[in-house]
């Protein structure tokens, strides 16, 4: 019985729906804001770079590689510190078993995505050698991660669900920060995959 985690590797075609479902929210609504025509022009921005990297799509929704618990969202917000030393871990609520590279490669995405969009390569590359120097991961399986997260940005829309479908406008600043990154990331896919194969 396959027990390994499962991930939807969602289409091109459902992320460009998504993306014209939420131009027409914006388009009725009665007062657009800022936010609003900013993201109205990602949006047609993000079906651009879907047009362009739609054969790209990552054909298996099994990961490779190792996996087992991980955090989930491990990140500085999420440690409580004393005297120099970690003493608590918060917010388990995504504690679950994933594939480790897809782990490393999220944890590096928060830690060392820069405001402007780039990823700081250098600083991911350590972070992946000093990873990879406890746990034992293929360079090809930090690859297919990394190319498996690019993806999931590409197709994914969460902050603008939390701010037109809840009403919470606190992942707006994430949703642009997250733009920035996409596009930079899309221009850069072979020079972020050779940072985490380093070491």
């Amino acid at each position: 019985m396959d027990v390994r985690p499962r991930a939807k590797v969602g289409s091109p075609e459902a992320a460009e729906a998504e993306a014209d479902r939420f131009l027409r929210l914006i388009g009725s609504l009665p007062c657009a804001e800022p936010f609003d025509a900013a993201a109205a022009e990602a949006l047609e921005r993000r079906k651009e770079l879907l047009a362009v990297h739609a054969g790209d799509r990552p054909g298996d929704e099994v990961a490779r590689g190792p996996v087992g618990w991980t955090h989930g969202d491990f990140q500085p917000l999420n440690l409580l510190w004393r005297d120099g030393r970690v003493v608590a871990v918060l917010d388990g609520d995504r504690l679950g078993v994933r594939p480790y590279a897809e782990e490393v490669v999220r944890t590096a995405q928060v830690q060392f995505a820069a405001e402007d969009g780039r990823w700081e390569l250098e600083r991911v590359a350590a972070f992946a050698a000093g990873y990879r120097s406890v746990v034992a991961l293929a360079r090809e399986e930090l690859a297919a991660a990394v190319e498996r997260l690019w993806w999931k940005r590409m197709t994914d829309f969460w902050p603008l669900q939390w701010h037109y479908g809840k009403g919470d406008h606190g992942p707006d600043g994430l949703w642009v920060s997250g733009e920035r990154l996409l596009h930079w990331w899309s221009g850069h896919r072979e020079r972020v995959r050779a940072a985490f194969s380093l070491g």
